[in-house]
């Protein structure tokens, strides 16, 4: 009788024992299963510096953008080094899918509208599966909408067009190090002169060093390639290539970016293509971004 009750017990901490084996080998497994780590904020904000990032704005939100730059540095005192003057954007993005979002913005330069489309192609992970960099593709249009100079001759709504294409691809190489290539073209309905071509092509590098938690040095140089500039109507000379640099710091739900530019305008076409003034003259303009989003949509929270 006894004997029958040790079995018993031996019995039951066998199959007891062996349910705990089997569902330690389970978590075990289920530990194992390969996972997809992505990389996220490889920049703070949209923007590098004026120049578009791969970042865009998560599904639901809105993010609010009040772009100044003030006059050139080199203008002296009687204009305050070019606080005496301003150029201002106001811009509006939203994220439609966390993969999709589109903008719209006017500008005091020029009267310029814009809007476009940002699509995230590739996303730069590691594990399950690997991609070495981010990807996304941003198209625009741009219209001129100042007063046509001369009122006598035909005048065509779409010669006030322009058109942008960029492919972003960056890298974070590590939490406070990105990089980003932005080759770029640009089309113009209307250019001021015979000589000049509809057609640029461009090619912008920029990066970001996160020095603290909240604050990053970030940097941008758009290079025109040779036999795609255009002349300043007004000097005669080509126009220069646009560097910028900036630092950009968090405070809740807001970005500031304060920055140096030789490019007063703040929308591609203009920035890119028809930057006027040189660093090494003092051409150089102060100015700021703010950024602050708002939720339209609260993610879903998924069920248990």
């Amino acid at each position: 009788m006894i004997r029958n009750k040790i079995l018993a017990i031996f019995l039951f901490l066998m199959v007891f024992s062996g349910q705990l084996f089997a569902q330690d080998l389970m978590d075990m497994l289920k530990d194992e299963t390969p996972k997809t780590n992505y990389a996220y904020a490889t920049f703070k904000t949209t923007r590098v510096v004026l120049g578009q990032s791969v970042e865009s704005p998560a599904k639901g939100t809105l993010q609010f953008l009040v772009e100044h730059n003030f006059g050139k540095l080199n203008e002296g005192a009687y204009a305050m080094w070019g606080l005496d003057q301003s150029t201002v954007r106001l811009g509006l993005e939203y994220g439609i899918k966390d993969w999709l979002s589109v903008s719209i913005g006017r500008s005091s330069y020029q009267k310029t509208f814009d809007g476009s489309v940002k699509i995230k192609l590739l996303r730069q992970s590691t594990g399950a599966r690997k991609m070495p960099f981010s990807m996304s593709l941003y198209g625009g249009t741009m219209l001129n909408s100042l007063k046509w100079t001369d009122q006598t001759r035909n005048n065509y709504y779409t010669s006030r067009l322009s058109y942008l294409a960029q492919v972003l691809i960056a890298r974070k190489f590590s939490n406070a190090f990105s990089v980003q290539l932005t080759p770029t073209y640009i089309h113009k309905n209307l250019v001021p002169l015979r000589t000049d071509r509809n057609d640029q092509l461009s090619i912008g590098i920029g990066g970001r060093y996160k020095v603290s938690q909240r604050t990053s040095l970030n940097a941008e140089y758009f290079y025109q390639i040779p036999g795609f500039i255009n002349s300043d109507p007004v000097s005669g000379s080509e126009y220069r290539n646009c560097l910028s640099v900036g630092v950009d710091l968090e405070t809740g739900g807001h970005v500031f970016q304060f920055r140096l530019t030789n490019a007063q305008p703040m929308f591609e076409r203009a920035f890119i293509t028809e930057t006027t003034s040189k660093w090494t003259d003092g051409g150089i303009f102060l100015g700021f971004t703010i950024n602050r989003v708002f939720t339209i949509i609260k993610p879903s929270v998924p069920k248990e």
